[in-house]
């Protein structure tokens, strides 16, 4: 298994290199070509999506569940996105500065590609097509392990991706992982992986930093708060807060906490946010601060912590919401689902 998952490593970093080697133009029409893949290949797709969902279903989270599930637009949603990523400014050999040193000796910073990434994800299918183009464009090889729950999911958008690349790179680029054995014996080739990115809970990263020497891109607790001024637009604010909630509530990175200036209270605008919560589908608990003498900003803030039950016809679980890059402040495991002010 060790062989297996060096030979892996090391095709993907030869392959890495081929890529980095070639002109802006090549790595461009890569990318248009697995953004028009995936939307010739949606039926496929979302077949294969809709078997890895019946087989979760009732094994894992409501939320879970959600971020399993390829909806009919996420396809053209994944495919705008590559096309996009494909427009942007080349990030290969870009230089950042410029100095010369001494008479006709000019030093240059220039940015320059990571080499080999191991990325390993949670049951979110949409990750892998975005994880790919990003390392295609910047030049990165990729290793990728993504959760069981969407193991059919993952096989047909690897397919798709490499096929699109090209036989000659594509399946040396982008490798899927598809045993959890293989992970330990990835974690120890320091020599070969220049970067970890594991995109999951807390108990996740730090079992991936204490067991490699590789770098790790690692992460704490996330924040996801909104905070709303004295001086904003209500009503552009009211919109942001509700879309940070009900667009899609079981991302990770849904809002959980609203900040609100003290004036707000007085003037109307908290009740106005709450009630578009509300309308929306959301519960709202609201704390106020003010009554703790130990909080020098205890006049300046309040606290709206919200619960979504329902939104969409399906109920959510915040404390579920652990798996990507930004987490919750706290996630007692005895109340699924509830949010609470820190």
């Amino acid at each position: 298994m060790a062989e297996s998952a060096r030979q892996s490593a090391l095709k993907a970093r030869n392959a890495s290199r081929k890529l980095q080697a070639l002109p802006t133009e090549e790595r461009v029409a890569m990318l248009h070509r697995i953004a028009d893949a995936l939307v010739a290949n949606e039926e496929s797709i979302m077949a294969e999506n809709s078997k890895d969902v019946e087989e979760a279903k009732g094994n894992i989270s409501e939320s879970l569940l959600q971020r399993l599930i390829l909806k009919p637009q996420k396809i053209k949603q994944l495919a705008d996105g590559i096309r996009a990523i494909a427009a942007e400014e080349e990030p290969i050999r870009r230089v950042l500065s410029r100095t010369e040193v001494a008479e006709g000796l000019v030093l240059e910073k220039q940015t320059a590609p990571i080499g080999v990434l191991l990325i390993i994800f949670e049951a979110r299918p949409d990750a892998l097509p975005q994880i790919a183009a990003l390392a295609l464009r910047s030049g990165n090889g990729l290793l990728l392990k993504g959760g069981k729950e969407a193991s059919r999911s993952n096989a047909i958008l690897h397919k798709t991706i490499t096929d699109a690349i090209g036989s000659n790179l594509g399946p040396d680029l982008i490798h899927l992982i598809t045993s959890r054995d293989e992970i330990s014996d990835l974690l120890k080739l320091d020599d070969v992986i220049d970067l970890v990115i594991p995109r999951g809970g807390n108990a996740l990263v730090s079992h991936i930093q204490q067991n490699t020497k590789i770098p790790v891109l690692g992460h704490a607790d996330g924040i996801c708060h909104v905070y709303v001024d004295q001086a904003a637009d209500l009503d552009q604010a009211i919109e942001i807060v509700v879309d940070s909630k009900a667009d899609y509530p079981a991302a990770c990175n849904a809002v959980e906490k609203v900040l609100v200036h003290e004036t707000l209270v007085g003037s109307g605008g908290l009740t106005k946010i709450q009630e578009a919560l509300q309308e929306a589908g959301v519960q709202v608990r609201i704390h106020s601060l003010a009554d703790r003498t130990e909080i020098s900003l205890r006049q300046l803030l309040m606290f709206v912590c919200m619960w979504c039950f329902s939104v969409r016809n399906y109920q959510t679980s915040l404390s579920d919401a652990q798996y990507i890059t930004h987490r919750q402040l706290r996630r007692p495991e005895d109340q699924r689902g509830q949010v609470h002010a820190s």
